[in-house]
């Protein structure tokens, strides 16, 4: 499998302490090579010392939206159109995407790159947090940034995500088969990782319509990662792992 290269990416950093310990895992032990932080989120200043601490290559995950009944951020500027009655980011793309004004958009992705190089960290690239809000804005962004926004270089039949497996599908059965198809180029994987710690089953009301990915998409995307047949299974096939930075 000559010229496959392997992005593994962790999702979510910055968003609480259970996210950022285990993330921090799957860099040091496990095969994610880059993570997508959260700087409006209220764990993103451990987030950003954790990474100074341990070499993680970033890109910010741009936010404009938060999915959580008891874990609420908020918006790092005013925009009237960023917001609910709660003065919090709306919970859904579709609300966003409905509400959110281009002028808005660019102004808060553009203080959340601002507060993540206040943190003397460097930006491998741009992502997107749920899915793409206000498009125009983030390709604005990343222009004035001069990184990359991630799904664009990375094309589409490269991409795959761990998380949102069904609940028929063997997620490490599925990796392996993932694994086996990949051709040369540059690809990328996406996880939701954390630790096992109770701080995630306190993130919604039983039942939510985001319930799983606080908990158990993420332990199960942790599990995954540090798996050693995983990590055998790319050197057996000869792929390298990098990150967005390294590879365009």
């Amino acid at each position: 499998m000559a010229g496959v290269r392997l992005v593994v990416q962790g999702d979510d950093f910055g968003m609480c302490h259970a996210v950022n310990v285990g993330t921090v895992q799957a860099f040091r032990e496990g095969i994610v090579t880059q993570v997508s932080t959260m700087a409006a989120c209220p764990w993103f200043t451990e987030a950003a010392a954790l990474a100074r601490e341990f070499g993680i290559p970033l890109g910010v995950h741009q936010t404009l939206t938060c999915e959580w009944d008891f874990l609420r951020w908020r918006p790092l500027t005013s925009g009237a159109s960023l917001v609910g009655p709660d003065g919090t980011f709306l919970r859904t793309v579709a609300d966003a995407q409905a509400a959110v004004t281009h002028e808005d958009a660019v102004r808060e992705l553009s203080a959340q790159v601002e507060k993540f190089t206040a943190e003397g960290l460097t930006i491998g690239y741009l992502d997107v947090h749920m899915g793409a809000s206000v498009p125009s804005a983030y390709d604005e962004v990343s222009a004035a940034v001069g990184k990359p926004f991630i799904y664009s270089p990375v094309e589409a039949q490269r991409f795959g995500s761990i998380s949102t497996l069904s609940d028929q599908t063997d997620k490490k059965a599925w990796v392996l088969e993932y694994l086996d198809k990949l051709t040369p180029g540059v690809h990328l994987l996406v996880t939701h990782c954390a630790a096992a710690q109770p701080e995630l089953g306190a993130l919604h009301r039983p039942g939510s319509d985001t319930y799983r990915w606080a908990e158990e998409y993420r332990l199960s995307d942790q599990e995954i990662v540090l798996d050693p047949a995983i990590r055998q299974a790319i050197e057996d096939r000869g792929i390298e792992l990098t990150t967005v930075q390294e590879a365009f």
